[in-house]
């Protein structure tokens, strides 16, 4: 689950200022708030996470980048046997079992970066017709998130012909990827942690949103 910040690159100084880490007050705010996939503020020059969170960790927190950073989830099911199965991949951070994503590439759509990133990080080739709907861009509660720097995904619906639990195997910076029973939210988190794992905190109220 590669996030990264492709989308803000600069190419006439070939290198991103949220990436160097420089001082904020240097990027150009008011078109990134022109172009960001979530409306945000910026005070004395300084990006305001728009979760308000009062337990946000100060400046980017753990995260590597100024302001919004964009990224596409797929969110895969399939049935076997009347069970509803939704398809995972164990982070290789240590940050639990997430949805399959990660950050667009420059000029990448939505769509287009969610069926990338599931088709590297679990081996699932689909077409981008193979997604039903993208929802909504939202902000996650991403836990390495800061004051000034969030996580924003734009989720892609698929659900696979009845029966079709196709192999699947964890790549990239993906540990595992694995089918687990989803009827509902609480079937999910046992399932997980039946093999010692968690769900990852940024995707908990999107997959409880998804399987609800």
């Amino acid at each position: 689950m590669s996030y990264n910040t492709t989308s803000n690159f600069d190419p006439n100084t070939k290198s991103d200022p949220e990436l160097r880490g420089d001082d904020p007050r240097a990027i150009d705010w008011t078109t990134r708030q022109a172009r960001a996939a979530v409306p945000f503020n910026v005070v004395a020059g300084r990006p305001i996470n728009p979760s308000h969170n009062p337990d946000l960790k100060p400046g980017r927190g753990d995260l590597w980048h100024w302001g919004e950073a964009v990224c596409s989830d797929a969110v895969v099911f399939t049935s076997a046997a009347g069970e509803r199965r939704l398809l995972l991949i164990e982070r290789g951070d240590g940050h639990g079992w997430a949805l399959p994503g990660g950050g667009l590439d420059e000029g990448e759509s939505a769509l287009e970066g969610c069926v990338r990133e599931l088709a590297e990080e679990t081996g699932l080739e689909l077409p981008t017709s193979a997604v039903e709907r993208m929802l909504p861009a939202r902000i996650v509660p991403d836990p390495r998130a800061g004051v000034h720097a969030w996580m924003v995904t734009i989720p892609g619906i698929i659900h696979l012909h009845p029966g079709h639990t196709l192999a699947v195997t964890g790549q990239d910076d993906a540990r595992d990827a694995a089918w687990f029973p989803a009827n509902t939210f609480a079937e999910l988190v046992d399932a997980i942690a039946s093999r010692g794992g968690k769900i990852f905190a940024a995707h908990i109220e999107l997959l409880k949103e998804a399987l609800a």
